[in-house]
């Protein structure tokens, strides 16, 4: 309002001056009495614009006060409603924790009426123990009493019939674990050892990897080194063997693992003595012609054994292969002589079993078929065989048989057991594989010595050439459980007491028979 009533004052201060300031300069035409008399009006006029401004400022004044009081006056209703609905929560919230604070004191007395009866059935059971205790004493003296025994007498009783059970789930245990590893680990390490042993026999190393070829001369070993010895490094780069020249009169000596190597190496050696000129460019020329002729031989030899045994339609290629055998001793026997006596027993139990025995031999010939790339490929002879009869169209069961002799995979048909059987008869003959009767026989009485050696063994055999062992125990005295250690038991001691090739199998056999007469 003061602001108004200043501006209305500035506003007729103005206005005054602005009458002044003209009446002064119209004083020429007008007088002052006039002026004064218009200076009147125009102030009474001011003061009535004045009185209406003011009017007017009071007016929006009052409304303005008005709005701000209902609007105050809406706030405190709302902080009000407000208020009025946290109170309403409060008392729910106050209602529901004196509820739950009833419940937690129910509770509480509840517990403690349960605690008190758990102290009083403790003392109860407290009481109880006492009096069994005293009654276990009294029962236990007059046991001790009855059985002659004291209780530390009883207890190591106990524990020795508890040691005995614990043996005896302990083989038991051992039994499972063997039969289940047996077919997988055991099989696949001693199959590895015995393709080893077979590869490098020492017993017969020196026998089965040189030749020796007799000299018309000792002249001729000075020709056959050469000057410089360029000679003897042509031909041992030729073949791949080694030339051995020693003090052996009028012979020289060709070493080499791989038998088909030697035999090139010792045919093309007899066609340059026989020649007599033996230089560098006729070495490669005799080597070449002898590696034909020694390819020629593999082939005679295969085709030979497939007409001895009676089968034809086979590729030229795994006739090639089978011709190669000739060349491949297993613990010194010929692995094609080998095939083919095999071939014959196993088409002899195919007829006897109604099989058609053809296949049976075909089969059984091929069955080392592997044997003549095991210096070139890594892998089983067996499953070698298997792929090689496979990929030069040999019939599903021929390829399973081949592959499954030595159980390295899952026989599907009857043909491949018979072929495993053949091929176990043909190597366990005594004589096939070169071993002196006496000490072949020795070696089978030491065998029996062995098992014999034990407690609870009643008989033993030693069979298939001294390659398994079967122990026949009293059944009263070797349990079931019992017989699982005991073929550990026998093996361990055959593995420390003898030296033998191969691997020995140790089977034990309990048996319950009972015999009653009839009157």
């Amino acid at each position: 309002m003061a602001l108004t009533y200043a501006i209305l004052g500035f506003i007729i201060g103005g206005a005054v001056f602005f009458v002044l300031g003209f009446m002064r300069r119209r004083s020429d035409a007008v007088d002052l009495e006039a002026a004064r008399a218009q200076a009147e009006e125009i102030t009474k006029e001011a003061n009535t614009r004045t009185e209406l401004i003011i009017k007017e400022a009071e007016v929006k004044a009052k409304d303005l006060i008005v709005g701000a009081r209902s609007d105050a006056e809406r706030e405190v209703r709302d902080r009000r409603r407000e208020l009025q609905s946290a109170e309403s929560k409060l008392e729910s919230r106050e209602e529901a924790f004196e509820k739950r604070q009833e419940g937690f004191e129910r509770r509480e007395a509840d517990l403690n009426r349960r605690d008190q009866s758990v102290r009083a059935r403790e003392k109860n059971i407290s009481e109880k123990e006492a009096q069994h205790q005293a009654l276990i004493d009294e029962a236990r003296t007059r046991l001790e009493a009855v059985a002659g025994f004291t209780r530390d007498e009883a207890k190591r009783t106990l524990m020795e019939e508890m040691i005995g059970q614990a043996r005896t789930e302990a083989a038991k245990h051992i039994r499972v674990v063997e039969e289940e590893a047996r077919e997988e680990a055991d099989r696949r390490a001693k199959r590895i050892v015995s393709i080893a042993i077979e590869r490098l026999a020492g017993e017969f190393v020196a026998e089965r990897t040189v030749s020796v070829l007799a000299l018309p001369s000792d002249e001729m070993k000075g020709r056959i080194i050469g000057r410089e010895g360029r000679n003897i490094r042509a031909i041992e780069a030729a073949t791949g063997v080694d030339i051995i020249i020693d003090d052996t009169p009028e012979a020289v000596v060709i070493s080499c693992h791989n038998p088909i190597r030697r035999e090139i190496a010792r045919v093309a050696l007899e066609k340059l003595i026989s020649d007599g000129r033996i230089h560098p460019g006729r070495i490669e020329e005799v080597v070449r012609k002898a590696e034909q002729d020694v390819e020629e031989s593999i082939r005679e030899a295969g085709q030979r054994a497939i007409i001895e045994v009676g089968v034809h339609g086979i590729h030229p290629e795994l006739v090639k292969l089978l011709g190669m055998l000739k060349y491949r001793y297993s613990y010194a026997q010929n692995v094609l002589m080998h095939s083919i006596e095999a071939a014959f027993i196993c088409g002899a139990m195919a007829a006897e079993l109604g099989l058609n025995e053809k296949q049976a031999r075909r089969a059984a010939l091929l069955h080392d078929i592997g044997k003549a790339l095991t210096h070139e490929v890594e892998g089983s002879h067996a499953l070698i065989g298997g792929e090689l009869a496979r990929k030069y169209g040999e019939s599903a069961k021929i390829v399973n048989a081949i592959a499954a002799h030595h159980e390295e995979v899952k026989a599907e048909t009857i043909l491949a057991p018979l072929v495993d059987a053949a091929d176990a008869l043909s190597g366990a003959r005594p004589g096939a594989r070169r071993e002196v009767l006496e000490s072949y026989v020795k070696r089978l009485e030491d065998l029996e010595k062995i098992a014999k050696s034990f407690k609870g063994v009643e008989k033993c055999f030693a069979v298939q050439a001294g390659r398994e062992m079967r122990v026949i125990v009293e059944p009263n005295q070797v349990t079931d459980e019992d017989t699982v250690m005991l073929a550990r038991d026998v093996a361990r001691k055959i593995e420390t007491d003898m030296t033998y090739p191969g691997q020995i199998r140790v089977t034990v056999i309990r048996e319950t028979r009972a015999t009653e007469l009839a009157k």
